[in-house]
């Protein structure tokens, strides 16, 4: 068995993919189109979600709306540049909570490079997990796991692909 090493909770988690996608389409599906694709288990509410929301702008508010008529929050949109990239905080904690402080939140990063084939190349690096404080070293490591951004982009691929 190979020992595992843990990382230190200020070492970015990243991840790639590539779909069979334009960058412009890849950009949409993930932003204005989350709600396709999202899993509606992957989120923070005390009720089930209903739709998925991340407003397409620098301050807009990444959020659930839930199947009793409330709004959960979980992000903002920190940099907006479409296709290219967008960033947002990341503002749950270790705990599974709504963290409105955005000094004591992660970012995401996401970025769409076109390749010369027509695919686009998703890069994604989900860094400053210092900020969570003492469950820094958890979130990190959760989202290190297979099922967190891992799966994630996985789900997304097929939701992009299924949408051309």
């Amino acid at each position: 068995m190979i020992p595992t090493v843990e990382q230190p909770s200020d070492t970015p988690v990243r991840k790639s993919i590539t779909v069979r996608a334009g960058a412009e389409r890849a950009f949409r599906v993930f932003t204005e189109g989350i709600d396709t694709w999202w899993p509606r288990g992957h989120h923070i509410g005390k009720v089930p979600a209903r739709r998925f929301v991340m407003e397409g702008r620098a301050g807009g508010r990444c959020y659930t709306e839930q199947t009793d008529g409330t709004e959960c929050d979980w992000g903002r949109v920190l940099v907006w540049e479409p296709p290219r990239r967008f960033v947002m905080a990341w503002q749950i904690t270790a705990d599974w909570q709504y963290e409105p402080d955005l000094a004591r939140s992660s970012e995401v990063e996401i970025s769409f490079t076109p390749q010369s084939d027509g695919t686009t190349l998703i890069d994604l690096e989900h860094r400053y997990f210092e900020r969570h404080g003492a469950g820094a070293a958890a979130m990190r490591s959760f989202m290190e796991a297979p099922n967190a951004w891992a799966g994630l982009l996985e789900i997304y691929r097929a939701g992009v692909e299924q949408q051309s």
